[in-house]
C-alpha cells in the first residue's frame, strides 16, 4: 500500500472526520499511523472543547461575581425623598403684602449606605424654590449628612451634619406627615426649623419607650443689626463655613411607651448666640415641650418653644424672650381624608413674627404617600406698625415622599 507523508495523511484525517460520506475503505495510510493521527486529532479537538467551555465558565463565574457583588453593594444603599408644591392666595389689608403665587417649595433627596450592620451613612440634599444662584429665590442644601454608630445595644453615636432633636417637625416634616400646606409658624420662627448643626450626638434608647438624646454641635450667628436684628431664623449657619467660637449643647428626651402618645421636651444652651463677645446679646437658652396624641380617628398636636437671652441691648429691645406655640386638634374621617384646625401665637424678635393665627383645612392622601392639601388661614398681627400685614386667604399643595 502506498504510503504518504504525515502532513498529506494529517489532511486525509480531517477531510475523513469532518465528511460523514467519506467511505472507510479511501483511507490511503497505513492502518496502525491512521488510528495514531486519529486519536492524536481527536484529543487536539477535545481539548479546544474543553479550552472553550473552561473559558465560558471563568467567563460566567466573573460575570456572576459582578453581579453578585453589584447585587450586594446594591442592598446597602437606600434612597428616598419628599418634595412639595403649594399655590398660596393671601389677602392683606395692605395691598403690598398680597401674597399669590406658586412654588416648587423644596425637592429633596435622601441617600444612604450601610456599611455593616452597626454602621451606616445617611445624607439628605435639597433644592429649595426650583432654581438656584445670583440673583434666584432658592437655595440647594445639604442638611443631612452624618455617619452613625450603634456602638452597644439600644446605644448609637452619630457625627456630621444633622438636624436638631427639638420640636415635632424638625425631624420629621415630610409634607404627608403633617397637616396644612405651610409648615406651622413657631417651629419656622422660633425654633426655627428646619435646623441643622455640625457635630455629634449620642442617643439611648430605653425598653420602657423613653428615648434620650444629647449632642454638641455648631450653633447660631443671631444678627444685632440691619432688618433681621435678633432673628432667630436669621442666626441658622446652615452648616456652611459656620462660625464655632461658640458651641451649642442640646439635650432632648421623648417618651414613646403608651399606644398613639408622644411626649417630649429639649433644651439648648448657646454661650454667646452671636458668635461675638460683648456686643449686647449673649448667652441664649431654648426649652421646648410638646405632645402628639391620636386615638381612633381622633389626633392632637401642641407645641411650646421659648428662647431667653441676656444682654443689654437685646432686653433693651424687648427681644429677650422669644416664644410661640401652638395646638392642632384633627379628626380622620376616612383612611384617606383628615380635618384639622390650628391655633398659634408667635412673639418673634420682627414686628411682623408677632401675630395669632388660624387656620382650617384639609388633607386627602391619594396613597399613604401622597397627599393633596387645602387649609384657609387668618393672621393678626399685634404690633400697630405691622397692622397692614393682617390677612386671610387660603392654601392649596400637594406634598409625596418615597
Amino acid at each position: 500500500m502506498r504510503r504518504i507523508t504525515l502532513l498529506g495523511a494529517t489532511t486525509a484525517l480531517f477531510l475523513q472526520l469532518s465528511t460523514a460520506s467519506v467511505a472507510a475503505d479511501q483511507i490511503t495510510v497505513d492502518r496502525a499511523e491512521y488510528e495514531q493521527l486519529k486519536a492524536a486529532v481527536e484529543m487536539m479537538l477535545q481539548e479546544r472543547a474543553e479550552a472553550k467551555a473552561s473559558a465560558k465558565e471563568t467567563h460566567d463565574l466573573a460575570t456572576a461575581a459582578k453581579k453578585s457583588s453589584l447585587n450586594s453593594t446594591l442592598n446597602k444603599v437606600t434612597l428616598g425623598g419628599y418634595g412639595e408644591v403649594h399655590y398660596n392666595n393671601l389677602q392683606a389689608d395692605d395691598s403690598q403684602y398680597d401674597l399669590e403665587e406658586s412654588d416648587i417649595h423644596r425637592f429633596v433627596l435622601f441617600a444612604g449606605y450601610e456599611y455593616s450592620d452597626s454602621i451606616r451613612f445617611y445624607s439628605e440634599f435639597e433644592i429649595e424654590h426650583g432654581v438656584a444662584g445670583d440673583g434666584k429665590n432658592g437655595e440647594v442644601e445639604v442638611e443631612q449628612a452624618f455617619i452613625e454608630w450603634d456602638f452597644a445595644e439600644n446605644s448609637s453615636a452619630l457625627a456630621g451634619v444633622f438636624l436638631i432633636p427639638v420640636g415635632i417637625m424638625n425631624e420629621t416634616h415630610e409634607p404627608d406627615t403633617f397637616y396644612g400646606v405651610e409648615r406651622n409658624n413657631v417651629e419656622n420662627v422660633i425654633m426655627p426649623g428646619t435646623w441643622w448643626e455640625i457635630g455629634s450626638m449620642i442617643t439611648q434608647r430605653f425598653d420602657s419607650g423613653l428615648k434620650l438624646e444629647v449632642a454638641a454641635h455648631s450653633g447660631l450667628k443671631i444678627p444685632t443689626s440691619g432688618s433681621n436684628t435678633y432673628r432667630i431664623r436669621s442666626g441658622r449657619q446652615k452648616a456652611s463655613n459656620a462660625d464655632t467660637h461658640e458651641l451649642a449643647y442640646t439635650v432632648a428626651a421623648t417618651y414613646t411607651g403608651i399606644a398613639g402618645l408622644e411626649v417630649g421636651g429639649a433644651i439648648q444652651y448657646q454661650e454667646d448666640v452671636t458668635q461675638v463677645k460683648n456686643d449686647g446679646m449673649e448667652e441664649g437658652v431654648l426649652w421646648t415641650t410638646h405632645l402628639i396624641y391620636n386615638k381612633g380617628a381622633m389626633g392632637l398636636r401642641a407645641l411650646y418653644a421659648e428662647w431667653d437671652f441676656d444682654g443689654d441691648a437685646v432686653k433693651a429691645a424687648n427681644n429677650d424672650k422669644q416664644y410661640g406655640w401652638y395646638i392642632e386638634p384633627s379628626f380622620k374621617a376616612t383612611e384617606k381624608v383628615g380635618l384639622f384646625g390650628r391655633f398659634e401665637e408667635v412673639r418673634g424678635a420682627r414686628t411682623q413674627d408677632r401675630f395669632e393665627q388660624v387656620s382650617l383645612g384639609m388633607n386627602y392622601w391619594l396613597h399613604p404617600n401622597v397627599v393633596l392639601k387645602f387649609d384657609w388661614a387668618d393672621r393678626k398681627h399685634d404690633v400697630t406698625s405691622a397692622e397692614g400685614r393682617d390677612y386671610d386667604g387660603y392654601n392649596l399643595g400637594v406634598g409625596w415622599s418615597f
